[in-house]
C-alpha cells in the first residue's frame, strides 16, 4: 500500500494522509510516526486485512519496539494519550485474538501482551535456551580443588558475597552476576576465571590427559562487551586484577577481548544473522558479556544460540542502570524472573568498596529512594556531590568544558594520542538529549566556541586538532566499534590523524576513514554507559523531558569515579526520580512459566 506524507516542521515526523480515526490522531500528535502506520497497513494487507481495532493494535505493537519494548500492553496504552476514546482492554485483546492478524501469525498474544511474531520467537528462544542451560546435566566438581583455589585466589580479598558468586560459577552454567558500581564486579569476574581455570587443571589430572611437568591446557575466555569502549574497560581491570594472582593461575587463562558483535561474527552480508550460531559454536570454554543491561534481546538471543551448552556464561550488569537501545530489558527480566528460585542463576553484590561515600549514597537513594531522600543527598554539603540550580547552565559549565577540552588539546598539539585520551575521562558532561536546549548538539557546539575563543582560532573546521571523538555506529572493516573514544592529534609530519581507543587498543587513521564520528564535549548518558570519568556534569533538561527517569539519573550520576555535580531544577529531579523507565516485555512471565513446569508459552487471553 502507498502512503501519502505530508511533512510536519523541520524534524522527521511525518503526517499520513491516508490515515483515518484514531491512526489519524496518533500520527499527528506524534505518537505514531508515518513508518509505524506504514508498516501496519502492508502487514494488514498482506494478512488478508483488519478491522480498526486490529490494525491499531498492529501499529502499536511497531511503536512499541521503536521505543524499546517488546510487545504491546493495550491495557497501558490509554496512558501514552488519555484524551482519546480507547477501545476497553478486554475487548480489544478479544478482539485482536479473532483477527487475521494472529490468525496469519503477525501479530501473537501471549502473557496478555500483543507481540509482532519475530519478537514472540526470540524472546521464547531467549526463555527455552537459559532454561535448557540450567536443565542439562550441571558441571563436575573437585571439590578438594575448589575449596584450595577458592582461598588461594581469593587472598583475604574476597567478600562472602563475592566467594559465593566464584563457587557458583563453578557449579553452574549461567550465571548473572549483578551490582552497582563499586561492588567489585571486575574483581569477582577475575578470581571465577582463575577459579574455574583450576578446575579444569584439576580434571585434567584426573583424566591423565596433562602430561607430568607440562602446563597444562589453558582455559580459553572471551571478554566482551556491547560497546569497544566497555570491552576495553573490562580487559583493563580483568588483567589489572589476575596481575595479583600467583603466575601459576595467570598462566592457565587464555583471553581475548572483543566486543560482542566482534565476538559472534558480524556478517556483512546479513546484518541480523552472525557467523556463529547453532550450526557454528564459539569454541571458547567461557563467556563473559559486561554491561548487559545494554545487551537488547536480540542480540542476546544471538549470543545464547552461539554459546555452546557445556561453556561457562557469565553475564555481568547492573540492572539499575538504563535498558538497551534497542527492544528488550533483557538482564533485568533474568533478574526478576528468577526471584524466590532456590536454584537462581543471579548472584547480586551489593557491598560497595568504594571511598565516595557521598556518591554511594546518591546513587543508593537513587536506586530506592525518594525525591526528597534523592535532594537532601544532592544538598548535603560534600566535595563529591555537587548540586546547582541555575537558568544560566553557561555560566555553571563554561569553566570546566573548556579546561577539559583545553587539556585535550594541548596533548593533541604534543602528538600524545595517550594523553588525549586520558584527558577525555578527567571531566565529561553528560545530557540526556541529543537535540535542544539541554541536547549534546548545543553544548558541543557552545564549547567549541569556547574554545576557538581561548585560542584565538576559527574551530568550524571539522578535523581540528584536539576535537574528541564518539564512535557511532559499529565499523567492522576498520575494525572500530560503537561508544569508543578518541581525539584528533598532530603527528609528527604535521598531518592530523584521528585515534580511537577501543578494546584493540589505540588505534590511528586518515580522518577521511573514519565516517560514523561524532564531537564529544558533550556525550548523551545513553552513549555514556559502559564508561567512567573522574568528574562527570549531569545536565538534566526540563520536568517535561520525556527521557527523565530514575534509571537515566542513576546511570548518569554513577559514571563520577570522584565528583558529580547536577545541574537542573528540583523539578526535574523529582520528575526523574517519580518516573521508572518501563518495558513492556514477557521474559520475565516465561522464565516464572518454566520454573513453574510449563513451556513459557502462553496465551495470556
Amino acid at each position: 500500500m502507498t502512503e501519502l506524507f505530508e511533512p510536519v516542521g523541520d524534524h522527521d515526523h511525518r503526517i499520513a494522509l491516508t490515515a483515518t480515526g484514531a491512526l489519524a490522531d496518533l500520527n499527528r500528535a506524534g505518537l505514531l510516526e508515518a513508518g509505524d502506520l506504514h508498516v501496519a497497513t502492508r502487514v494488514a494487507d498482506l494478512a488478508g486485512g483488519a478491522d480498526d481495532d486490529a490494525l491499531l493494535a498492529l501499529a502499536l505493537a511497531v511503536r512499541a519496539v521503536r521505543h524499546g519494548s517488546v510487545a504491546v500492553d493495550l491495557a497501558t496504552v490509554p496512558e501514552i494519550a488519555p484524551g482519546l476514546a480507547w477501545p476497553e482492554p478486554d475487548a480489544w485483546l478479544r478482539a485482536v485474538g479473532r483477527s487475521p492478524l494472529v490468525e496469519q501469525g503477525a501479530l501473537r498474544l501471549e502473557h496478555g501482551l500483543v507481540y509482532l511474531d519475530r519478537y514472540a520467537r526470540l524472546e521464547q528462544q531467549v526463555c527455552s535456551d537459559l532454561v535448557a542451560r540450567a536443565r542439562q546435566e550441571p558441571p563436575q566438581v573437585d571439590e578438594a580443588a575448589l575449596a584450595t583455589a577458592l582461598e588461594r585466589v581469593g587472598g583475604g580479598r574476597l567478600s562472602e558475597q563475592q566467594r559465593e558468586a566464584a563457587e557458583r560459577s563453578v557449579r553452574q552454567w549461567t550465571t548473572v552476576l549483578t551490582g552497582g558500581p563499586g561492588t567489585g564486579k571486575t574483581t569477582t569476574v577475575a578470581r571465577i576465571l582463575a577459579v574455574l581455570a583450576d578446575q579444569a587443571a584439576a580434571q585434567d589430572a584426573a583424566a591423565g590427559s596433562a602430561r607430568p611437568g607440562a602446563p597444562g591446557r589453558r582455559l580459553s575466555v572471551a571478554l566482551s562487551a556491547p560497546t569497544g569502549k566497555a570491552a576495553a574497560r573490562l580487559q583493563e581491570a580483568v588483567d589489572a586484577e589476575l596481575a595479583t594472582l600467583p603466575a601459576e593461575d595467570r598462566g592457565r587463562l587464555a583471553i581475548e577481548s572483543m566486543t560482542l558483535h566482534r565476538l559472534l561474527g558480524w556478517r556483512a552480508d546479513n546484518a541480523t544473522r552472525f557467523r556463529h550460531d547453532r550450526t557454528n559454536r564459539l569454541t571458547h570454554d567461557v563467556v563473559v558479556v559486561d554491561e548487559s543491561s545494554m545487551v537488547e534481546l536480540t542480540l542476546m538471543a544471538r549470543l545464547l544460540e552461539a554459546v555452546r551448552p557445556q561453556a561457562r556464561l557469565l553475564l555481568v550488569g547492573d540492572p539499575r542502570q538504563l535498558t538497551s537501545v534497542g527492544a528488550g530489558a533483557v538482564l533485568s527480566d533474568l533478574v526478576a524472573g528468577h526471584e524466590g528460585d532456590p536454584a537462581t542463576p543471579v548472584v547480586s553484590l551489593t557491598e560497595n568498596y568504594r571511598s565516595t561515600e557521598d556518591i554511594k549514597t546518591l546513587a543508593e537513594a537513587l536506586r530506592t529512594g525518594t525525591a526528597d531522600e534523592v535532594l537532601a543527598a544532592l544538598r548535603t554539603p560534600s566535595s563529591e556531590v555537587e548540586y546547582v540550580e541555575t537558568d544560566d547552565p553557561a555560566s555553571v559549565l563554561r569553566a570546566d568544558t573548556l579546561a577539559s577540552a583545553l587539556a585535550v588539546r594541548r596533548a593533541a598539539e604534543q602528538g600524545d594520542a595517550a594523553g588525549a585520551v586520558r584527558a577525555l575521562d578527567e571531566h565529561r558532561l553528560l545530557c540526556a538529549h541529543r537535540e535542544g536546549p539541554y541536547g549534546v548538539r548545543v553544548w558541543n557546539r557552545h564549547v567549541e566556541q569556547w574554545l576557538g575563543e581561548a585560542l584565538g582560532q576559527d574551530l568550524r573546521q571539522e578535523w581540528y586538532v584536539g576535537r574528541p571523538l564518539l564512535v557511532t555506529t559499529n565499523d567492522h572493516a576498520l575494525e572500530v566499534y560503537n561508544g569508543e573514544t578518541g581525539a584528533v592529534v598532530l603527528g609528527a609530519d604535521g598531518r592530523v590523524r584521528a585515534w580511537i581507543s577501543g578494546s584493540r587498543g589505540l588505534q590511528d587513521f586518515a580522518p577521511g576513514r573514519l565516517d560514523a564520528v561524532e564531537t564529544m564535549h558533550a556525550m548523551t548518558i545513553h552513549k555514556s554507559q559502559g564508561s567512567q570519568a573522574r568528574r562527570v556534569t549531569v545536565l538534566l533538561p526540563e520536568e517535561g523531558s520525556r527521557l527523565l527517569s530514575r534509571e537515566l539519573f542513576y546511570t548518569a550520576a554513577t559514571r563520577a569515579q570522584e565528583h558529580v555535580r547536577v545541574v537542573g531544577s528540583e523539578a526535574a529531579v523529582r520528575a526523574a526520580v517519580g518516573t521508572r523507565a518501563q518495558r513492556a516485555t514477557g521474559l520475565r512471565q516465561r522464565l516464572q512459566a518454566a520454573r513453574a513446569g510449563g513451556s513459557g508459552n502462553g496465551s495470556g487471553t
